[in-house]
């Protein structure tokens, strides 16, 4: 990553923080709660984000994110990246994934996670991370979206999963990234243990068993509390504990619906008597749980008279699980149907998320936004939403504020916008979209490009939301149009891209083949 770039001084409203120094100012800075989901497929809920409902939307029971719908807006077409890292720490930072190198997901501290390829050398992509200080190799270099939110008046907790740095950097404690609160967040991105019985992955005398185990939720060792409940629990405490002068940030990141996929009780049996299989019925009591938890806050809220001035925001961190050899149930790469593949893929059905906004007062009740967004936009417009005018950040922000379409008013962020996609690494498991990729999105086109084989697919997602067939020699100019954008930005945004172990070369860029 270029260096002198990223440690120069970049002022936010150059970036992507046009507007904000206009917005109308609150009387009171709102309250917001980030509710992340981990790996929550767009068909993972009873909520439809299609144009009708899926058997998905009829066979899963989220009541909590219907509650949610009906009083706020529904985005459709909302993306983050298809793993974990990239999307948390564009998230943190602003940068598109191609910028901040963090393309694959972290855990060891310098041991990369690709697969193998006789074909392919992956770059030294940032394995380690991000960091909010200098110093720490193969890592990106940011300034986090919750010290900027702490600097500015707000008690900013943290809830669940972290996933920012490797294990020993700075970011691997969320405390170190603006967070005055930390609950069971580390370096790991997933969960050795949902099970209270089994301490959660922890051995009996509390120390971890794997890098895997959720730490910091001792008092609940040995029960029968499931990890998404007891998050829960220390959410609800932790807000209960803060200053009442102060406006909060919750992010509420839950470990569900992350593999292993084990039964919670509560739901697991409903789901069996739906004709499920067993593997199938924990997943759908993973996202019933979670739900459950989201319904919580909105009570909390409720009872304490802090509806009014709470944003709520949901998102996912990538598509759902569904390639083969994994841990679903069922046939692979059919879980997020009618979206193509799961996460991991650069197909829509490991980019694409549900995603529900709620601001009491500003947006339009049971409303649906179709103009897309893309996860780095989450940066600027929580910073908008906390009326944080004037910011230095240590990174140029790609991402956009959304605000325009919460509000109805002012440009439209989406209208002529491209949105990008840069996975030069390899995932490890396989399906289809999953390998070394790039991606750009453009009105109603996406094409995405294979660094192995200079293979180019282009789709119209209008007319072909399931990416069925493959429009490329039928639209050459299409083609070229997007290959030439897709190859400038990754250029200009320090984009990494693998090379060829027989000759040493690079693998063309997007715009170099035809």
């Amino acid at each position: 990553m270029n260096k002198k770039r990223i440690l120069s001084m970049a002022a936010i409203p150059l970036a992507g923080l046009t507007g904000m120094l206009n917005a109308a100012t609150p009387k009171e800075k709102p309250n917001i709660i980030l509710f992340m989901v981990d790996d929550m497929g767009w068909q993972d809920t009873s909520v439809p984000f299609g144009p009708e409902k899926t058997p998905f939307n009829r066979l899963y029971e989220t009541p909590n994110m219907e509650r949610l719908a009906r009083q706020g807006v529904k985005f459709t077409n909302a993306y983050a990246c298809s793993i974990s890292s990239p999307t948390r720490v564009s998230l943190l930072t602003g940068m598109n994934a191609a910028r901040h190198r963090v393309t694959n997901w972290t855990l060891n501290y310098n041991q990369s996670v690709d697969g193998k390829s006789d074909v392919l050398k992956y770059p030294e992509w940032n394995l380690n991370g991000m960091s909010p200080t200098q110093g720490v190799e193969h890592t990106c270099v940011a300034t986090p979206l919750p010290q900027l939110l702490k600097d500015n008046g707000y008690y900013t907790i943290h809830c669940g999963k972290a996933h920012f740095g490797a294990i020993s950097t700075p970011a691997a404690d969320p405390e170190n990234l603006g967070f005055q609160v930390n609950i069971a967040g580390h370096a790991a991105g997933g969960l050795a243990s949902y099970l209270g019985e089994e301490n959660y992955g922890n051995k009996k005398d509390g120390t971890k068993s794997s890098p895997f185990a959720v730490p910091g939720l001792e008092k609940y060792h040995g029960t029968d509390v499931f990890v998404t409940e007891a998050l829960t629990r220390e959410a609800i405490h932790a807000l209960d504990s803060r200053d009442p002068r102060k406006p909060f940030f919750l992010y509420m990141a839950h470990y569900a619906v992350h593999i292993p996929i084990n039964k919670d009780k509560r739901y697991y049996q409903k789901y069996l008597d739906k004709g499920m299989d067993p593997i199938e019925a924990a997943y759908a009591g993973l996202i019933e749980g979670m739900d459950k938890s989201l319904g919580d806050l909105m009570n909390y809220l409720e009872e304490n008279k802090l509806t009014d001035n709470t944003i709520i925001i949901f998102m996912s961190d990538n598509g759902g699980l569904s390639a083969a050899g994994t841990g679903r149930g069922g046939e692979a790469n059919t879980h997020n149907l009618p979206l193509k593949s799961g996460k991991g893929s650069a197909y829509e059905g490991g980019i694409r998320e549900p995603m529900i906004v709620s601001w009491p007062g500003t947006t339009k009740k049971e409303s649906v936004c179709e103009d897309y967004l893309i996860i780095e936009d989450f940066y600027p417009t929580i910073l908008e939403m906390a009326q944080v005018k004037r910011v230095k950040t240590v990174q140029p922000v790609d991402g956009k504020s959304f605000i325009p379409l919460l509000t109805g008013k002012g440009k439209n962020p989406s209208l002529n916008r491209a949105l990008y996609w840069n996975t030069p690494n390899n995932w490890g498991p396989t399906g289809p979209g999953i390998a070394a990729t790039c991606a750009i999105r453009q009105g109603d086109w996406k094409l995405i490009y294979y660094y192995e084989t200079g293979a180019k697919e282009l789709f119209n997602l209008k007319d072909d939301l399931g990416e069925a067939t493959n429009l490329a020699l039928t639209n050459p100019e299409k083609v070229n149009e997007l290959s030439g954008k897709l190859g400038k930005f990754l250029r200009k945004s320090g984009g990494q891209r693998p090379s060829f172990k027989a000759t040493g070369k690079p693998a063309p860029w997007p715009d170099e083949t035809f």
